[in-house]
């Protein structure tokens, strides 16, 4: 049984539906928590939690991050890590998207 379009009831491959939108919650309303986070044989990573993986896009989120602190990162269970201590870049970076930080 083909797949059918959930709106239209037409098969999946010729619905003209337009894609849902995702709801984003604003920045304003988010609090990002900031911490730095020391690891295995002396490595060093910045964290920030509290944002959440439904209202933001974080592999965007990230990328802008990487790219600011000039490091390398990664997302894991909704949390975004960057290699070594950047706490100012990122908070200052966060703050002017529009998020409130604490930490």
């Amino acid at each position: 049984r083909p797949p059918q379009c959930e709106r239209c009831g037409e098969l999946e491959e010729t619905c003209q539906c337009p894609p849902e939108v995702t709801q984003r919650t604003p920045p304003e309303k988010q609090t990002a928590r900031l911490s730095v986070e020391k690891r295995k044989k002396g490595k060093v990573v910045t964290l920030v939690v509290g944002l959440s993986p439904e209202g933001n896009d974080l592999p965007e989120l990230l990328t802008r991050l990487k790219g600011t602190c000039g490091a390398g990162g990664t997302l894991k269970d909704g949390e975004i890590e960057i290699q070594g201590k950047h706490l100012d870049r990122v908070r200052e970076t966060l703050q002017k998207i529009g998020y409130r930080v604490k930490g």
